[in-house]
């Protein structure tokens, strides 16, 4: 017995908007578009060093990651998913002008890669599973300890 390939239903426009939203509260230093982005019980998974759950959690990460790249750009080059699941290939870019995990700032410009599953529901973030480049970061920094 054969059956009929499952059809994926596209990603709705509130969905590819709240997602639009989440990184723009970092590249518009705009925490508050979190709101609008995700749900009061949003999962951020994992958690950065000293973040809290939720959205309140994430605001005061986006004034660090601003006071460490003024400028930081989050440049989404690919959001691809079906109803309630979004994956985005994105890259952060910006200038290290302040303190990024106790390395104080080298002013050198980075492009870090990020990778990202969401789950969606109403329009609205409700996981966020990432992973960033950082030792990519470090590399291009000079932070990396001397090779061998």
């Amino acid at each position: 017995m054969t059956t009929a390939p499952t059809l994926l239903t596209p990603l709705s426009a509130a969905e590819i908007q709240a997602i639009e939203w989440l990184y723009r509260s970092f590249s518009d230093n705009n925490p508050n578009l979190l709101d609008q982005a995700v749900t009061p019980d949003w999962q951020d998974v994992p958690l950065a060093p000293g973040q809290g759950p939720g959205p309140q959690g994430l605001k005061p990460i986006i004034q660090a990651f601003k006071t460490a790249f003024p400028g930081m750009q989050i440049v989404i080059h690919e959001i691809t998913g079906s109803r309630g699941r979004a994956a985005v290939r994105a890259e952060i870019r910006g200038t290290h002008q302040g303190e990024w995990f106790g390395i104080p700032a080298t002013h050198k410009a980075v492009k870090i890669a990020l990778h990202e599953f969401h789950h969606l529901q109403d329009g609205r973030i409700t996981h966020t599973w990432h992973l960033e480049d950082w030792f990519g970061m470090f590399h291009q920094i000079g932070a990396l300890p001397p090779a061998l």
